[in-house]
């Protein structure tokens, strides 16, 4: 009776086995196309970006089964990064998550949110490249805010001075405000202070970066450190086509 039991037992323990080896065959297979479809999309990626935009994109693919995923025609979530970007010869690193992704690109992404770190250097390189602020304007990176050193025309004379600006961000454009400032050089003995409540009371420094994202992309926040700024995009309408990531926006005049 127990040798019957244990034959009994036998078409059990291979159909058992069976289905584990299937399980971890199908996880090795999707792992081999998770794998496969990172590395054919950075390649894909590598292949649309614009030609003023250089660097290597690491491309991973979230949620649980590729396959499954797939099949369902959308990914969970994208995750790119690009720690040594070069946009129009500006260096920065960049971290993009993009969700509800359709394996159909004439749909638009879900959503996507991305970060962009732009140093010291990179961050004046920008500014001096919008062509909206001072000739000779320097920003320093602070705690929650900026030094700001530039001059102004007074009379036929160049006056200098400092100030400290805060970073907001909105659209397309980055705008830094100055909050406090002092004359640095150029009035002799001329009350100054008409001139600081000028500066203080004068437009924010505008900087725009339409024509470096694609359409659709826009600013929705700044965060200020000593080591970078780092600023926050956000989409709703971008679709991974190479139009759609090779057609940048625009400043206006």
């Amino acid at each position: 009776m127990a040798k019957r039991k244990r034959r009994g037992l036998v078409p059990l323990i291979i159909l058992g086995t069976l289905a584990v080896l299937l399980v971890v065959a199908f996880f090795l297979v999707d792992s081999g196309l998770r794998a496969f479809a990172q590395d054919r999309a950075e390649t894909e990626i590598s292949k649309r970006m614009p030609a003023s935009v250089t660097g290597d994109v690491t491309v991973t693919i979230g949620g649980t089964s590729v396959i499954a995923q797939f099949i369902g025609g959308n990914f969970d979530e994208v995750e790119l990064t690009a720690p040594k970007l070069t946009v129009d010869g500006v260096p920065a690193s960049v971290h993009v998550i993009a969700r509800d992704v359709s394996t159909n690109t004439a749909k638009a992404i879900g959503s996507l949110s991305a970060t962009l770190d732009l140093d010291e250097a990179a961050l004046n390189q920008l500014v001096q490249a919008s062509g909206s602020a001072p000739a000779d304007a320097v920003l320093t990176l602070g705690d929650n805010d900026v030094a700001l050193t530039a001059s102004v025309k007074l009379f036929e004379f160049d006056v200098g001075y400092s100030a400290t600006a805060t970073a907001s961000a909105a659209g397309d454009t980055l705008n830094f405000t100055p909050t406090e400032a002092t004359v640095t050089s150029g009035i002799g003995d001329i009350d100054a202070t008409p001139l600081v409540n000028l500066i203080l009371q004068q437009a924010p420094i505008g900087v725009c970066v339409a024509s470096y994202l694609p359409e659709g992309v826009e600013l929705s926040d700044v965060d200020i450190s000593p080591e970078r700024a780092r600023v926050t995009l956000e989409s709703s309408t971008l679709r991974l086509t190479v139009q759609s990531l090779t057609t940048l926006g625009s400043c206006a005049d």
